[in-house]
């Protein structure tokens, strides 16, 4: 699923890079520090029975897989842009508080994908070289639900969740000619809903604050 959406914000900006040349079109790849906080995760055990709990998220960013992020982005003016991006966003439930409602694993981590349309804008050199920007998007979650209960229930897979958006503000500044470095803060929602393995259900509304370093390639 994720080599599919990485493939396609690629063959984006190959084709979109082939029918202008005129227009500036940036392919940007980001890491960063991300977390989520509190949220209620509802829905039916599998076999029967309903929970209901607020939960205290962990992103842990640095931890395999990490977070991470790609961004596609056709400049059609100086300050006007539109493209697609994909980031890797995770979240996982501490063990004391999925323990309390009978899961011994509850993880959105490889990850809790979304993928949003995008429109950007930007003010070229506004602070020296430096260009700061902003953006805000619309799309998909896609997660990868790895759930399990205390009583061997067990999901395991990516499964299209529900709606998801994305804001976006950060400042680029150029390395030379070809390549920028950048920084940014990015917020996501997702609302989820997520079946599990027997006759089961998990659903949670999702936010994410990230810090975000990044190279950008213009073409």
């Amino acid at each position: 699923m994720k080599t599919l959406i990485l493939a396609a914000t690629v063959s984006m900006a190959a084709l979109a890079a082939s029918q202008s040349a005129a227009q500036d079109l940036e392919l940007s790849i980001y890491t960063g520090y991300q977390t989520s906080p509190h949220s209620r995760v509802s829905g039916d055990y599998p076999g029967g029975g309903s929970y209901d709990k607020l939960i205290g998220w962990e992103g842990k960013s640095f931890s395999m897989p990490i977070y991470y992020g790609i961004r596609g982005t056709w400049w059609t003016t100086d300050t006007l842009g539109f493209g697609l991006e994909f980031s890797h966003d995770k979240v996982y439930a501490p063990e004391d508080e999925r323990e309390d409602i009978g899961f011994s694993r509850m993880e959105l981590t490889d990850g809790l994908n979304i993928v949003t349309v995008n429109a950007m804008k930007r003010w070229p050199m506004q602070w020296g070289k430096a260009t700061p920007y902003v953006g805000g998007g619309l799309g998909i979650a896609v997660p990868h639900v790895d759930v399990e209960t205390t009583s061997g229930d067990k999901t395991y897979g990516y499964q299209l969740t529900g709606p998801a958006m994305r804001l976006t503000a950060g400042v680029s500044y150029p390395i030379n000619d070809r390549f920028a470095a950048f920084g940014e803060y990015q917020f996501t929602y997702s609302s989820n809903e997520a079946d599990l393995d027997g006759d089961g259900s998990l659903n949670v509304d999702v936010k994410t604050n990230a810090l975000n370093v990044g190279i950008t390639m213009k073409f």
